[in-house]
């Protein structure tokens, strides 16, 4: 059909034709809009329809659901039933383990099986075990160095009672889920415990200290030592030192597991360097102020003199001696301060009683004898000893020269009579022999001489020799004693004053000779001791051999 076909159908249409067919295309659409205003409102059974389920479930599957809600039902009436039973059964079990007075099963200390005993049982078992088990000393090593530690002077204890109610208390503790859940608990799975150590660990710090000065490899600190009228100081040197913080965990380590009690620890150290010599520090160490003596009476008390001691530099000029330190040695010159009063100024008033007295008479023509009697008796005169302390005689009087005012005087040489400076003094020597032992004193050395002298008899006499023989006694009394002294007229004499003690004997020497031969004499000294009147004891004191003239 063409277009102009087109045109000429249209053109035959009529008016008529036209509006109905427009008039029926407005009432299609009316129609159209009606029902669609229709359809947005509602009815009474679309709303009652919208309620319920679009889809609804089929039979079979209905009944499924039925039987899964019941089965669940039991499920949880079951559980429920099983947690009472539960529930009962752990009341029921903590109330028994509550009435029961025993450690439940399963419960050990130490690896010691203690389960079904009393804590007292329990603690007797273990007891018995450690201390049959602990050794008596701890091994310690350095390399090639080995020392040990007393446990008992370390004061190494277990708390045996605290851990033996600690494991009485598992499972009695009052809440029941937590009570029962430990009974079973270490029914199937046993528990160990372990009891506390107890250590000094100060008296510990103090052992490493002892053994880390011990070491071979130790640090050597500074150090210094008086040598005369000088002060030596020597320098330190780098070296170890015991790291106490670790061993003494090495040590509770060992002391808590008594599989390797017996092993030798090996001593943790570290290297340290020695301090710088303080020269502040030494002074003050050394520096001392002299002390003057004095007495009290009611009752009579004796204070000793004291001599002092400083540096003879400034702290600086001693300073300027060390220097930076790298010398191995340094010498500090030193001074002795004395005291304004010394113990043997302290007159007789505070030695109140006698306790023995001995005189021997000598030539006063010979006057060089005479000059060296009273050299030597002035030296010793006024010396005071305070009780324990020793007296020498050599010390005292001091080495016998020209210098020292001594003359030429007879002495025995080689069983001669020769002349010799000093000669004579071992008079002084035996007349405080004998007053020495009418003291009661205590002889720690004596020697005769050659020949039985003329001022004493057989075992009575006491010779010395500077720098080889020496006559020396100790004071074995409570109290002080002074020595008084004096050459004159012909009569050498020694006083031992002090204080008289209740238990005080009268003394007697007995001396007499054994026998002689050609070339010797033999001869014997006792100490006899008395109270009222009666021997108590009878002391050999020598037995000499002396050659004749």
């Amino acid at each position: 059909m063409s277009v102009k076909d087109l045109d000429l159908k249209d053109k035959n249409t009529s008016p008529l034709e036209g509006n109905i067919k427009e008039e029926k295309k407005q009432e299609e659409k009316d129609t159209k809009i009606k029902n669609e205003v229709l359809n947005n409102v509602p009815d009474e059974n679309e709303t009652k329809s919208k309620e319920e389920p679009k889809f609804k479930p089929l039979p079979e599957k209905e009944e499924k659901s039925k039987k899964e809600r019941k089965g669940l039902k039991i499920f949880g009436i079951l559980v429920l039933i099983l947690i009472l039973i539960l529930v009962i059964s752990f009341s029921v079990l903590t109330a028994y383990n509550l009435l029961r007075q025993n450690i439940i099963a399963g419960v050990s200390i130490k690896g010691i099986d203690v389960s079904n005993t009393s804590p007292s049982d329990a603690r007797y078992k273990l007891d018995n075990y450690i201390s049959s088990t602990l050794p008596t000393e701890l091994k310690l090593k350095h390399g090639d160095f080995e020392t040990t530690l007393s446990l008992e002077q370390l004061e190494v204890s277990f708390d045996t009672k605290g851990i033996t109610n600690e494991a009485y208390r598992i499972g009695k503790e009052g809440n029941i889920f937590l009570d029962n859940f430990n009974v079973i608990y270490t029914l199937f799975k046993n528990v160990n415990l372990e009891p506390t150590l107890n250590i000094n660990e100060e008296q510990l710090s103090k052992s490493l200290d002892e053994i880390s000065a011990q070491l071979p490899d130790k640090v050597v600190e500074s150090s210094y030592y008086q040598e005369g009228n000088n002060l030596i100081i020597t320098t330190g040197k780098e070296g170890n030192v015991v790291d106490k913080e670790k061993t003494i965990e090495q040590i509770k380590t060992a002391l808590s597991d008594f599989s390797i009690i017996n092993n030798p620890i090996e001593i943790t150290v570290k290297t340290q360097k020695p301090e710088p010599i303080n020269i502040e520090k030494i002074h003050e160490e050394i520096y001392k102020e002299p002390v003057d003596a004095y007495y009290t009476q009611n009752p009579f008390t004796i204070y000793p003199s004291e001599n002092g001691l400083d540096f003879n530099v400034s702290i600086d000029e001693a300073k300027n001696i060390i220097g930076d330190g790298t010398n191995t040695e340094y010498t500090i010159p030193l001074k002795v301060l004395y005291p304004n009063v010394t113990t043997n100024m302290i007159g007789t008033e505070a030695f109140p009683d006698l306790l023995s007295s001995y005189s021997t008479k000598y030539a006063a023509s010979n006057k060089d004898r005479t000059t060296n009697l009273r050299l030597a008796a002035n030296k010793i005169n006024g010396t005071v000893l305070m009780p324990g302390e020793t007296f020498s005689y050599n010390k005292v009087v001091g080495a016998r020269t020209i210098a020292a005012g001594y003359k030429e005087a007879p002495i025995y040489v080689s069983g001669k009579v020769v002349d010799g400076l000093g000669g004579g003094i071992c008079q002084i020597t035996s007349t405080l022999y004998n007053a020495v032992v009418y003291a009661n004193l205590e002889v720690t050395q004596r020697s005769n001489h050659q020949f039985v002298p003329s001022y004493v008899t057989a075992s009575r006499d006491a010779t010395v020799v500077y720098g080889a023989i020496d006559f020396q006694f100790k004071n074995n009394r409570n109290y002080p004693i002074k020595l008084v002294c004096s050459v004159s007229g012909g009569i050498a004499n020694f006083q031992i004053f002090g204080l008289k003690q209740d238990d005080d004997y009268e003394v007697q020497i007995l001396s007499y000779e054994t026998g002689r031969t050609s070339t010797s004499i033999y001869s014997e000294a006792y100490k006899i001791l008395k109270r009222d009147g009666k021997e108590v004891s009878r002391q050999l004191m020598s037995k000499d051999t002396y050659k004749r003239h």
